[in-house]
């Protein structure tokens, strides 16, 4: 008598099973266990970083201009003044770039004094001036989940503070 053989492994039924499982784990469970607000402070901070050295490369390049970005409660925007620069920044202030909209409950606060509506004004030496005077370490808190600092030192170099 012939028996037959029986090979050890998964039918097609517990392999898709599996599968479903794994993937309702991924769409349900995992966003909840990583929310993008525990991420909001972190993205933001890089975010205002970049925008900060662009802003100044860009009144470094044209050196008869200011720039400037004004941060309000919920958005940053860019500006630049139409006018000569001459020690100052004079002349109207034009925009150049759209508002952006801060996201995931974040928000951005001077250090000194917990301003949250604020300017940085770039000379042409790309010196930042935030509300009309030099910042030398951390100056703005990234608030968040977690509360992380950005330090904007006296010559110009901008970093997130330790």
């Amino acid at each position: 008598m012939h028996r037959a053989q029986r090979h050890a492994g998964f039918t097609l039924v517990e392999l898709v099973t599996t599968i479903i499982l794994i993937a309702i784990l991924a769409v349900v469970v995992v966003p909840r266990l990583l929310t993008s607000s525990s991420y909001s402070a972190f993205t933001l901070r890089d975010e205002f970083i970049s925008e900060l050295r662009k802003v100044q490369i860009m009144a470094m390049n044209n050196q008869d201009r200011c720039y400037r970005l004004s941060v309000t409660d919920t958005n940053y925007q860019v500006s630049r003044y139409n006018g000569r620069f001459s020690g100052a920044c004079t002349g109207t202030l034009v925009r150049t770039d759209a508002p952006q909209a801060f996201q995931g409950g974040a928000s951005l606060a001077l250090l000194n004094g917990g301003a949250s509506t604020f300017n940085i004004e770039f000379n042409a030496l790309g010196v930042p001036i935030i509300n009309g005077a030099r910042c030398s370490g951390n100056c703005i808190s990234v608030i968040a989940d977690e509360t992380l600092s950005l330090a904007i030192e006296s010559e110009g170099y901008i970093h997130d503070g330790q």
